[in-house]
């Protein structure tokens, strides 16, 4: 699978790369859409950025995100990282609004972008706006398209600033989901440290790459607990149990290679920890209620 780096995505974009940057601030740009967006393609494949991404789009789409599609109409705002595979799939010809591209470090000093919500999953990551949400939006993406283009020694604060006003309404609009998930008693830690270690593991992006732990005593060792003790922890903050969040996550791994790798079934299989491929495939059949073929297939039609 791709990874697009900062230097490719610029080769599209030469006219738009801030060469200017200090090094020690990371990176940001943010793009009128309507001034970069290029004719619609006929061909669309995953890839993963090496870098953040946070569009308001006004549009018809459909958005491939990790094992999702999503269409979008309308205003919306799509959050995006390095650590998901995704594409965009153009329907309209006319598209405007904003983007921003950020690396980590641009935050290095203010914690780790990453723990935020609407960075952790499609449910979180696609927000459709009213008319009054997105006139909101908006003009926060204009102030920062104005601040870029200044001279103000402090402008890259203020961008900050900016953006994370930008992700913090985001997701107040979801109370749900957006409470703050920095927290210090065990069972929180716990369960920090098992999805840290079972993200390491992802994404596959090699035939020849396999993950090491799969079952909740392996991550019970590997945590130096006893694998109640880790049952009773995730149980408690996720209701879920170890090998459930283990099956949910290698299932949706298994779903984003289907769709955009060309991999065997054997291959995926022993990717993800199945020595034989017959035990991949009954895996995956009786949680998505279809083979895994036709699974592929259904996703290419």
């Amino acid at each position: 699978m791709a990874v697009v780096q900062l230097k490719t995505f610029y080769n599209y974009f030469p006219d738009q790369d801030p060469k200017t940057i200090p090094n020690e601030i990371g990176h940001f740009n943010i793009f009128d859409i309507a001034g970069i967006l290029a004719p619609k393609s006929k061909q669309v494949t995953y890839s993963r950025r090496s870098f953040y991404k946070v569009s308001l789009i006004e549009g018809h789409s459909k958005i491939h995100y990790a094992d999702q599609c999503i269409e979008i109409k309308g205003h919306t705002l799509v959050f995006t990282n390095p650590m998901v595979p995704y594409f965009w799939e153009r329907i309209s010809e006319k598209h405007t609004g904003y983007l921003c591209v950020f690396t980590e470090d641009f935050f290095s000093r203010f914690g780790s972008i990453n723990q935020y919500p609407v960075f952790q999953g499609a449910d979180t990551a696609i927000i459709p706006l009213s008319d009054d949400k997105a006139e909101i939006f908006n003009t926060l993406f204009a102030r920062m398209f104005e601040e870029l283009q200044s001279n103000y020694t402090y402008k890259y604060d203020l961008l900050r600033n900016l953006l994370m006003e930008v992700i913090h309404g985001a997701q107040k609009m979801q109370p749900a989901i957006g409470t703050q998930t920095f927290t210090h008693n065990a069972a929180e830690r716990i369960t920090s440290l098992f999805v840290e270690l079972l993200e390491r593991q992802f994404p596959i992006e090699l035939n020849n790459q396999a993950i090491k732990i799969n079952s909740a005593s392996a991550f019970a060792a590997q945590l130096n607990i006893h694998v109640n003790h880790l049952n009773k922890a995730l149980k408690e903050i996720t209701g879920k149990t170890t090998t459930q969040l283990i099956n949910e996550r290698i299932l949706q791994e298994a779903k984003i290679l289907l769709k955009s790798t060309n991999w065997n079934i054997a291959e995926i299989g022993w990717c993800l920890g199945f020595k034989e491929s017959n035990h991949f495939s009954n895996f995956f059949k009786s949680r998505v209620k279809t083979a895994a073929l036709k699974y592929r297939q259904s996703q290419i039609d």
